[in-house]
């Protein structure tokens, strides 16, 4: 059974997220540890997936104090990647983000993750750009 739920950068399970974060998003484009960090994590929102009790996905977001913000670090475990885990913590957090009266929702996302938020009703704007070494777009969607 997956449980989504938000948690705080106090939460026992935040270092376990982190550790996702890192594994799926960072490892892999051979950066160290701690690259997937940010300053601005405590004041950000973190939804994570549990199973048994583990982390297995996350999503994150900042919000810039103008009712919108930014969707950050999206991961999955890579065994579960392709069933649809993705989405529900993208719907997860816009429902979160629309009690907080949060209206657009920005990101900077991976061109090879462009179709995944496409059909969550994202829209790229803005001209294609390098982050990290990889190619990303600009994206939105209003809530």
């Amino acid at each position: 059974m997956m449980k989504i739920k938000c948690i705080s950068v106090d939460d026992p399970l935040y270092q376990s997220e982190r550790e996702l974060r890192f594994r799926v998003l960072r490892e892999p484009l051979g950066f160290e540890e701690g690259a997937e960090s940010f300053d601005f994590e405590g004041e950000s929102v973190h939804v994570v997936a549990l199973k048994d009790e583990q982390v297995v996905g996350c999503v994150l977001f900042a919000p810039d104090g103008n009712g919108s913000g930014r969707l950050y670090q999206m991961a999955v475990a890579p065994h579960l990647q392709g069933h649809g885990l993705g989405r529900d913590l993208v719907r997860f957090l816009e429902v979160e983000l629309g009690k907080e009266g949060i209206r657009e929702v920005t990101m900077h996302a991976r061109e090879a993750a462009v179709g995944f938020y496409e059909r969550l009703g994202y829209a790229c704007f803005g001209e294609p750009f390098t982050e990290i070494g990889v190619p990303h777009r600009h994206m939105r969607r209003s809530l």
